[in-house]
């Protein structure tokens, strides 16, 4: 069978459509010349692997040979996987929305002018043959065309007007100070999105919108010394997390979330696992943990870390971007249980305790099978005499060592910068929650994976796969970086992380700052496309601003650096207008909001590295969201100058510091603790 151009790339993505009979090429100079020469407008196709609907309309319309000449005969056909190129999703989703005033996702169909790549028509899925009210595909692309070739003018005339909404879309900084108010409405506004049943936010669809939980943790650490301390929000995060941990979004099995739950009450998901929702997702079990001592979380977090260990990790250190939600051509199959199967696999006293805790004894939960979903608490299981716990863990271990025998989904083997940087920051935390010195293990290595293969001439790159490291990284890539390595260095200080971590930073100045404040998504002497983005809401990820702002600040602590912290302070004011609009669509914002107010607590323990670390797993054992604990061994060597002037005295030594200001060298762990734990700051 011929193949197209796709067979070269590295997405695997791309790659199941290099056998279309469509004449696909990946985004680049190529395509766009061909367009330009042929005056033919350009089909562009956004998705992703783990993409349910992608892979439907692949198969209704990419592969097949009469819709794929009318593609062919018409159009330049590009196809674009959005995890490697999010700035160009992220463009032409506005672009949809805009056009069509409707939402946005994935399949993403765009039809641009050759000339400049201005979108004129789009939408999502487009169905093969009319369905729904929706025209079929084939008709879209013959109106298409001839709207194409007969008006011009009137494209010219929209195109100029979708470019200046984009260029209204980034609002003016004001000039008023920052202060907490965002965080206060932002709290009201969680409280009425609150499910109080199932947990969570909003309505079914439910996302698990890790970053609105750990808002909820932050806040109510933030009241509890308050006479009221605000309970509420320490509930709200706490019913989410266990009604999550209990439901069928997470793998009762093997450990891990899936992407969404189609319900209020997180029983059946949309079955893609992804690394970036995990690598949030374990931060806030985490801290969680830390928090509240709850041992359903802390397991929670254990298994999210295995998981991604077990099943994610490649050879060379680095972590895969997703599993697919379909397995044999059925979205689930891998995951779901008949009942007489479980049966056969059990004893009779397992079988009863699954039955009972997972709902085997009800009525089949999805298409005529069973997904697990905690029924019923352990404790209220009726079986006398019986070690509950052991039972559980027995029948999880064979029904797991079962389905790994099953077909498995697809797993896209890319290696994404800033997903990583996600999972290595919720490692490291994880690793110190937990005393998992293996998780903290596996953090290093992926950032000493990043660093020989994605960091080049003084650059990072955006994905690797198969060997091949290539395109420029994005605001995401660094940000999450930079945070991850903060992160690590609290868990295992090595000097090289702290480096790779300034560098990471002054790249994001010297190549993504607006000189208004804010950083684009692209750096300046990326790819010139029709419009840089500069964004400060989350989406399925924290906002890349939010997140630079956040790590700055606390760089700047840290090392004393003013730049890092006018930086912080800049970008909090670009995105003030946009956080006041809606600040639950900002939580990543809020808490670099938080750690900019609150004058982030840093505290150096020196000392021999064994004794400084036990001052620190002593000291990490407090809930404390704006407190930094480094322990760094006394006979570390090339410190900057804001931490080499902290040097161990002959027992270890420890050094408070609340914003610019430093206490007096403290030797006893005892007094130190005290003071940490009577709120003296932090």
């Amino acid at each position: 069978m011929q193949r197209n151009r796709l067979e070269q790339e590295t997405s695997p993505y791309l790659l199941q459509h290099a056998d279309n009979p469509v004449d696909w090429y990946p985004w680049g100079e190529a395509a766009l010349a061909a367009a330009k020469r042929e005056n033919k407008p350009i089909l562009l196709s956004v998705g992703y692997s783990a993409c349910h609907w992608c892979h439907v309309m692949a198969h209704e319309s990419f592969e097949d040979p009469a819709i794929a000449a009318l593609m062919n005969q018409g159009f330049i056909n590009i196809k674009v996987d959005r995890e490697e190129r999010p700035d160009l999703d992220r463009i032409y989703q506005v672009a949809q929305q805009l056009i069509t005033h409707r939402g946005g996702g994935w399949p993403l169909t765009m039809f641009l002018a050759p000339e400049d790549c201005q979108p004129f028509f789009g939408g999502t899925y487009f169905p093969k043959e009319p369905a729904s009210g929706m025209p079929g595909f084939a008709d879209i692309l013959k109106r298409v065309v001839e709207y194409f070739h007969s008006h011009g003018a009137e494209i010219r005339e929209q195109n100029a007007q979708l470019a200046l909404a984009f260029d209204r879309m980034v609002p003016a900084a004001p000039h008023a100070p920052l202060d907490d108010t965002p965080l206060r409405e932002a709290r009201q506004q969680l409280e009425q999105l609150f499910d109080s049943t199932h947990g969570g936010f909003g309505r079914a669809p439910k996302f698990p919108q890790a970053s609105s939980l750990e808002r909820c943790l932050r806040h109510w650490h933030g009241t509890s010394r308050d006479t009221q301390p605000d309970l509420k929000a320490l509930y709200m995060a706490t019913l989410s997390l266990t009604r999550m941990a209990e439901g069928g979004l997470f793998d009762q099995l093997g450990g891990g979330f899936a992407r969404y739950s189609v319900d209020e009450a997180w029983m059946i998901p949309h079955f893609e696992k992804m690394l970036y929702d995990n690598g949030q997702l374990l931060q806030v079990y985490a801290w969680a943990t830390v928090a509240t001592g709850e041992s359903l979380f802390g397991r929670v977090a254990a298994e999210t870390a295995e998981w991604a260990l077990r099943d994610m990790r490649s050879p060379e250190g680095g972590f895969y971007s997703s599993l697919d939600a379909d397995s044999e051509g059925h979205e689930g199959k891998f995951y779901v249980w008949d009942r007489a199967e479980v049966r056969t696999l059990l004893t009779p006293e397992e079988y009863a305790l699954m039955a009972a805790r997972f709902g085997l004894d009800r009525e089949p939960n999805f298409e005529g099978r069973y997904h697990l979903h905690a029924f019923a608490p352990l404790d209220a299981v009726p079986l006398d005499d019986a070690d509950l716990s052991g039972l559980l863990n027995s029948a999880r271990a064979k029904l797991l060592a079962a389905r790994n025998l099953r077909v498995w989904p697809g797993r896209d083997e890319k290696i994404l910068t800033s997903w990583n940087g996600l999972l290595i920051k919720g490692l490291a935390v994880a690793g110190r929650a937990l005393n998992r010195p293996d998780f903290i293990d596996a953090a290093t290595a992926a950032v000493d994976f990043i660093r020989h293969k994605l960091w080049r001439d003084g650059r990072l790159l955006a994905t690797y796969k198969d060997g091949r490291a290539h395109l420029p990284a994005y605001l995401d890539d660094y940000a999450f970086l930079a945070d991850a390595l903060l992160e690590l260095l609290q868990s295992r200080w090595r000097t090289s992380d702290l480096d790779f971590a300034c560098a990471l930073l002054e790249v994001m100045l010297a190549r993504f700052e607006d000189t208004g404040g804010g950083f684009y998504f692209t750096a300046s002497d990326h790819e010139r496309l029709i419009h840089r983005s500069k964004t400060f809401a989350d989406d399925s990820m924290p906002a890349g601003n939010g997140v630079a702002a956040s790590v700055l600040c606390r760089m700047g602590y840290l090392l004393g650096e003013l730049r890092y912290l006018k930086a912080a302070e800049r970008t909090l004011m670009a995105g003030w207008t946009s956080v006041r609009e809606y600040s639950p669509g900002h939580m990543s914002m809020l808490n670099a909001l938080d750690d900019f107010l609150a004058s982030t607590e840093v505290l150096i323990i020196r000392g021999d590295a064994t004794d400084s670390e036990r001052w620190a797993r002593s000291l990490r054992a407090l809930y404390a969201p704006n407190r930094l604990i480094f322990a760094i061994p006394r006979d570390t060597a090339n410190l900057p100058p804001a931490l080499a002037d902290k040097a161990a005295g002959p027992t270890t030594t420890a050094y408070l510091c609340t914003g610019m200001t430093c206490s007096a060298p403290l030797t006893d762990l005892g007094d130190l603790a005290r003071k940490l734990a009577s709120g003296v700051s932090g």
